[in-house]
């Protein structure tokens, strides 16, 4: 495995302990965005190991994602499909709209990115 897979493999790790240590602290807006990065990181982490160039744009990343890695090559389940822009709406929800994201919502994102990751990482024996 090359250094930049490890790299966002571990990035996306480290926000996922991020994101359980802020609910735990009912941080929940920022819960949710490290929940959202840590599967965006994984993705990220996956596409590579895939072959694909590496792009951070988000909207790039979730159609490459869902259009090469679960349509086409069916290396993942269509139950991932909405995984990547659902989070990114409730983290953007927490990030910039005038509310709070709530313990139940940022609960349903903390296990949502625990899944994600866990399913992609076992895809990479990482």
């Amino acid at each position: 495995m090359n250094e930049t897979l490890l790299i966002y493999r571990d990035k996306a790790a480290e926000n996922l302990a991020s994101a359980e240590t802020l609910f735990e602290q009912a941080y929940y807006n920022a819960s949710v965005s490290r929940a959202y990065y840590a599967a965006f990181q994984a993705a990220l982490t996956v596409l590579l190991a895939k072959g694909f160039t590496l792009e951070t744009d988000h909207k790039k990343v979730q159609q490459m994602f869902n259009g090469e890695l679960i349509h086409r090559r069916k290396v993942f389940s269509a139950k991932l499909k909405r995984y990547l822009p659902d989070m990114q709406n409730v983290r953007n929800d927490g990030d910039y709209e005038p509310f709070f994201v709530g313990k139940s919502k940022a609960a349903e994102q903390l296990k949502k990115s625990r899944e994600f990751c866990s399913i992609l990482f076992a895809e990479m024996n990482v």
